[in-house]
């Protein structure tokens, strides 16, 4: 049995659209409360966030009340809680790195198709854990998603990744330990299209298309099992770079605009990333890089002085 359905008549957008898609992942021994505390031991700290989910699509990402429970705890007790948990980089643990590569495996055949610009690269996994009536506020991702919902009811309100309206150049940059949040306005709204998920079902959400989620009147479990196009690995060093820069006070024009231009900041960031990437194995290291090239701030999934 496939881990994933996909209907190749709603996928034809691929990757550029998002779709509805099925999965028969809902009743997997990982996937369950129990082995998800286990993994909450056993992930490094900064690969475990957790914070209140009693949040508004617009939370200011310095006003975000944590819990003081510690991470397993959480998990086992989501149902009463009030919390909110995503477990970063599931696949670095060996079972989770195979199921992850079998829902891959299910997606590609599904879809058909493997060209260059849409392979997958760089396959990872996060798990979210949350308590009833909670929200995930407003915010994008750098990656492609196959999204799978596992238990209760959630709401994810998507809107176009190209409607600049929503999220400016600037908001798009990114760096290691930037908080998620962006700015949210009531008006959005009106521009959002609104997928409800029950167990079972889920989405291929693009890449950075912006989005907030709510879950229902009961705790949800989901994961995001995502991957990385040549595009977007492109895209993630460009926006890399030009963050970098304009915290120096250099900022850049926007992608596309002078692609040579381009083309010299990804590649001289690519070379950066391959002498960096051997030290990022630790999370000790992970942690001075992250303060020393971005403040500490940066480390703001640490929960260090939250109320």
């Amino acid at each position: 049995m496939s881990l994933i359905d996909i209907d190749r008549d709603a996928a034809a957008g691929f990757p550029d659209r998002p779709f509805r898609i099925r999965h028969h992942l809902s009743d997997h021994p990982l996937l369950s409360l129990d082995a998800l505390a286990g993994l909450a031991g056993r992930l490094d700290r900064d690969r475990v966030e957790y914070n209140s989910g009693r949040l508004e699509p617009n939370q200011p990402p310095d006003q975000v009340p944590g819990i003081d429970l510690p991470p397993a705890e959480v998990v086992r007790q989501i149902a009463t809680c009030g919390a909110w948990m995503v477990l970063k980089n599931v696949e670095t643990v060996p079972e989770y790195a195979a199921l992850i590569r079998a829902a891959l495996a299910d997606a590609r055949a599904a879809i058909g198709g493997s060209g260059d610009e849409t392979g997958m690269q760089d396959f990872q996994g996060f798990i979210f854990v949350s308590s009833a009536n909670g929200v995930t506020p407003f915010h994008i991702d750098y990656e492609e998603n196959f999204f799978v919902h596992l238990h209760g009811e959630k709401f994810m309100h998507v809107f176009d990744n190209r409607d600049r309206a929503l999220v400016p150049e600037a908001d798009l940059e990114t760096y290691p330990g930037k908080h998620r949040n962006l700015s949210y306005l009531a008006h959005f709204e009106e521009r959002a299209t609104v997928f409800r998920f029950a167990p079972g079902e889920g989405m291929f959400l693009p890449y950075t298309w912006p989005h907030w989620v709510r879950t229902g009147d009961d705790w949800t479990i989901s994961m995001a099992i995502t991957w990385k196009s040549r595009r977007d690995i492109r895209m993630n060093r460009l926006y890399l770079a030009n963050a970098v820069l304009r915290k120096l006070h250099l900022p850049q024009p926007a992608p596309g605009r002078h692609p040579l231009l381009d083309g010299a900041k990804t590649m001289a960031l690519g070379v950066a990333q391959s002498v960096i990437k051997p030290l990022r194995r630790s999370e000790g290291m992970r942690r001075r890089l992250r303060s020393l090239f971005f403040g500490r701030r940066a480390n703001y999934y640490y929960g260090e002085g939250k109320t």
